[in-house]
């Protein structure tokens, strides 16, 4: 009997050899990985994690600088977080946050550079929308109106069309263009809700240019 059963163990043993010959490369292969796989991801999920935290103490740091009215320490915040954390959602909130600092305290190149950076870099679409909106904004006042216009143009997230329009019905106007400018005005009528309280700034605007918001809701109607 025990002659029998080590026969079996050895055959059982024997396939297991033949086994692991074949596809025991192929196996530790796998398994490492498999391990590898975990380890680099462990290590991005850190490494996001940490970058992180940074990002938001430096933006911290920005926002105090920003509260106490230095332009000085705002700058360098901002050049620093781009550097070191430019993938960061917070980089694109203290580059708007930054922008407006520094326009409050008259330095419209350094605020400009910075709704730039936000617009051309930052990965958040809404983020972007806001700073193409004040970067046209601020190059409309220094009369640049073909690059104001230029930040309109592309793509934008849908809840953005009304104040787009809006934003180059100004641009339009402030060139002479009376009745572009209320062509754009018109659809950022239509766009935005009846309910928000932007429409009915834009509705003045409408005035302004010769038309009568009353008639395009009765279009509307119609």
């Amino acid at each position: 009997m025990a002659t029998h059963l080590d026969l079996e163990e050895q055959e059982q043993l024997d396939r297991l050899k033949h086994f692991w010959n074949l596809y025991g490369n192929l196996i530790t292969g796998v398994v490492i990985l498999a391990a590898v796989a975990v380890l680099g991801w462990n290590g991005w999920q850190y490494w996001q994690q940490r970058q992180s935290t940074q990002a938001a103490a430096l933006y911290d740091e920005l926002d105090r600088a920003a509260q106490a009215g230095d332009p000085a320490k705002v700058q360098r915040a901002f050049d620093d977080m781009t550097s070191r954390f430019g993938g960061t959602v917070y980089a694109q909130q203290a580059g708007l946050l930054a922008s407006k600092t520094l326009a409050d305290k008259g330095q419209a190149d350094g605020s400009r550079t910075a709704l730039t950076w936000v617009a051309d870099k930052g990965s958040d679409p809404g983020y972007r929308a806001v700073a193409r909106l004040r970067l046209a904004a601020a190059l409309m006042e220094t009369k640049a109106y073909d690059e104001a216009l230029k930040q309109l143009d592309g793509s934008f997230p849908e809840e953005f069309k009304g104040l787009v329009a809006d934003r180059r019905g100004d641009v339009l106007l402030a060139q002479g263009k009376r009745n572009e400018a209320q062509a754009e005005y018109k659809k950022a009528w239509a766009a935005l809700a009846q309910d928000a309280a932007y429409r009915r700034l834009v509705e003045v605007k409408l005035n302004a240019v010769g038309v009568d918001p009353a008639s395009l809701s009765a279009k509307a109607t119609s």
